[in-house]
């Protein structure tokens, strides 16, 4: 039976400042993220603070540490400030957008087939209730440049396109699409683009004021490291007229007119724990201060151990390296001989070698069905508290894992 001495991670030194399990190689930061210690700690005294005396926290001093939260976030992302929302989460940005815009029939609403599935069903859902036309540019993995993905999207672009929903980096397949380039053809063409940038603050660098985008929802608790529930939306200010939260509240008909109706409608859609966004800006600090070269030192490291591990990884399993570098940041995805030929049964089952891994060698490790069982994925992530070593014993696992699977057929 395996023990946790058989299988406890290596990890880094700065492993000590994560909760994770010692007795499992965590390879999976990139689907919820993990806090550090010192980040949950900060966040227990804004729940103590909010506790104390909640009339107070509530209705005297959120909104001033909102806009204090706000502005280091800004200054992080390159973005203005007032041009934020603090929201629970990136499908809940996309939604949001969506949700605000007047579509009808004949209009087109195009994605790709790597969007997240929650999100593309989002704009299908829009798409069904307006009778708009949801439109899907196909992304070949593996790739061999960047110029397929912008080619792809661009080639289903025609006059009657209103909105692009993109990536910034995938989540199934792990690449760092062109946004850039891609939002300003786009642009370009008359077509406004919502970032979906789930994965991106923390991995990559970001420019928001910079990059353009009517758009841009992103998520804090994965690789920034704040706690589960730090998100933002960011919405151009020509834009911001039209976009209303998800949820309706008080700021619906409020008198103010010291804000704007986006400031004053997203910073109250009820009363929730906010305590997360409030520590986002202490991650962004702590996350910043663990190396010498500070957040491009952090997002540098992290990507070199991507690439090397999924060397490592291709080599051992005897795959062709399935993108190029410039499309890979902290996750990289690789992919599998065949699994089950069965259907997924919730939207977060994986496919069953995941299992086997964590039980039988203590790695967590996503394998995905992807694009359809049986096609499936390797997906891993690289953070400050891995080390290479677990690589190498993840590349013996799943070797062990695909023997077995062809002893069992």
């Amino acid at each position: 039976m395996r023990t946790a001495a058989d299988n406890a991670r290596s990890g880094t030194a700065l492993a000590a400042h994560w909760t994770i399990d010692p007795a499992v190689s965590y390879l999976n930061h990139g689907s919820f993220g993990a806090t550090p210690k010192h980040v949950i700690e900060f966040q227990q005294t804004m729940r103590d603070r909010m506790e104390r005396q909640g009339v107070r926290f509530f209705v005297r001093d959120l909104e001033g540490l909102l806009d204090s939260a706000r502005a280091e976030l800004g200054a992080f992302l390159g973005a203005d400030a007032d041009d934020l929302a603090f929201i629970s989460n990136a499908t809940t940005g996309v939604n949001a957008v969506l949700r605000s815009l007047d579509f009808g029939p004949g209009d087109e609403l195009l994605t790709t087939n790597q969007e997240y599935n929650a999100c593309a069903n989002a704009l299908r859902y829009i798409a069904e209730r307006s009778g708009a036309t949801p439109v899907v540019a196909e992304i070949p993995f593996p790739i061999a440049s960047p110029d397929q993905v912008v080619e792809a999207v661009l080639s289903m672009v025609t006059d009657r396109t209103r909105i692009a929903l993109l990536d910034h980096v995938t989540s199934q397949t792990g690449l760092v699409f062109p946004i850039e380039r891609l939002v300003r053809e786009l642009e370009a063409r008359g077509v406004d683009t919502l970032v979906d940038g789930a994965h991106s603050p923390g991995m990559v660098e970001v420019d928001i004021d910079r990059l353009g985008a009517a758009y841009y929802t992103g998520n804090l608790h994965k690789w920034v490291c704040a706690p589960k529930g730090a998100a933002f939306l960011h919405v151009r200010r020509d834009r911001q007229e039209r976009i209303r939260p998800a949820i309706i509240s008080h700021g619906a008909n409020s008198p103010r007119t010291d804000r704007s109706r986006f400031r004053v409608e997203f910073d109250w859609m009820g009363t929730d724990d906010p305590t997360a966004w409030l520590a986002a800006p202490e991650a962004i600090r702590f996350m910043g201060s663990l190396l010498p070269g500070g957040w491009d030192e952090v997002r540098r490291r992290n990507r070199e151990l991507c690439l090397a591990s999924r060397r490592v990884l291709c080599e051992r399993l005897g795959v062709a390296i399935p993108a190029p570098e410039e499309m890979i940041g902290s996750i990289a995805s690789i992919p599998l001989v065949d699994g089950a030929d069965a259907p997924q049964p919730s939207a977060l089952f994986l496919d069953p070698m995941q299992d086997v891994l964590l039980e039988e060698f203590g790695i967590e490790v996503p394998v995905i069905p992807w694009p359809a069982p049986p096609k499936r994925l390797l997906r891993i992530s690289a953070q400050l508290y891995n080390e290479a070593s677990e690589y190498e014993r993840l590349a013996t696992a799943v070797e062990r894992a695909l023997e077995g699977e062809r002893t069992t057929t």
